[in-house]
C-alpha cells in the first residue's frame, strides 16, 4: 500500500509541479527545483508532501503534515483536507474560497475554480463524495451530499448547487433569470 501511495506521490509532483510538455524522468532535484522556481506551483507541491504525510505517517508526521495545512490555508485562503483522496492533474486557477472536505474522493485531471464547497452534509455521515476524471468546475459551486456520485467528464457550471449524482459526459449548471425594472416604465419588467 506504501509503495502505491509513494508511485502516486511522484506521478502527481510529476505532473502538477514539473509539468513538462516533454515528459522526463522523475527526479526529486527536478521537483525541488521547479517548486522553487515558480510560486504558482508551490502549492501543488506542499500539499501533497503534507496529504502524504498525514495518510501515510505516524504521529510525528501527521503532526508535521498538519502544520504544513494550516500554513498553506492561511497563505493561499483555501481548505483542501489533507485526507481528501485526489488524482494526479489537479489544477486550481484561482486559490480564494475552496473548501474540500476529507471524505471526497476525486478522480484525475480536476480543474476547479475559486469559491467553490465540495462537502458533506454533516460530519460522521455514511456516504462519500465521489468525483469522476476529468471534471471541470466552475466558480461558486456548491457540491454537498452523502454518497453522491459525480461521473467521468462532467463540466459544472459557475454558481451551481449540486446534491443529487450526475451520470458520466454531462453538462451540468442551475439556469437563472435576471429580472430588470425599467425606471423609467414601473410596469415593465423584462427578464433576460
Amino acid at each position: 500500500m506504501r509503495t502505491a501511495d509513494y508511485q502516486h506521490l511522484k506521478q502527481c509532483l510529476q505532473d502538477e509541479v514539473i509539468g513538462a510538455v516533454k515528459p522526463r524522468p522523475f527526479s526529486w532535484f527536478r521537483v525541488v527545483h521547479r517548486a522553487l522556481k515558480t510560486p504558482d506551483r508551490r502549492y501543488y507541491f506542499w500539499w501533497r508532501i503534507a496529504s502524504y504525510l498525514y495518510q501515510n505517517g505516524g504521529k510525528r508526521q501527521q503532526k508535521i503534515a498538519l502544520r504544513i495545512g494550516r500554513k498553506l490555508r492561511n497563505k493561499y485562503g483555501l481548505d483542501i483536507s489533507l485526507n481528501a483522496k485526489i488524482g494526479t492533474g489537479m489544477r486550481i486557477s484561482h486559490y480564494v474560497g475552496i473548501v474540500i472536505t476529507g471524505s471526497s474522493n476525486i478522480g484525475r485531471n480536476m480543474h476547479i475554480r475559486q469559491n467553490v464547497t465540495i462537502g458533506v452534509k454533516y460530519d460522521g455521515q455514511p456516504g462519500d463524495v465521489v468525483i469522476g476524471d476529468n471534471i471541470d468546475i466552475g466558480a461558486n459551486c456548491c457540491i454537498i451530499g452523502d454518497g453522491i456520485i459525480i461521473g467521468s467528464n462532467v463540466t459544472i457550471g459557475a454558481m451551481t448547487f449540486v446534491n443529487k449524482s450526475v451520470p458520466d459526459n454531462t453538462i451540468i449548471y442551475n439556469q437563472r433569470e435576471s429580472i430588470l425594472i425599467s425606471k423609467e416604465k414601473p410596469l415593465e419588467i423584462v427578464a433576460v
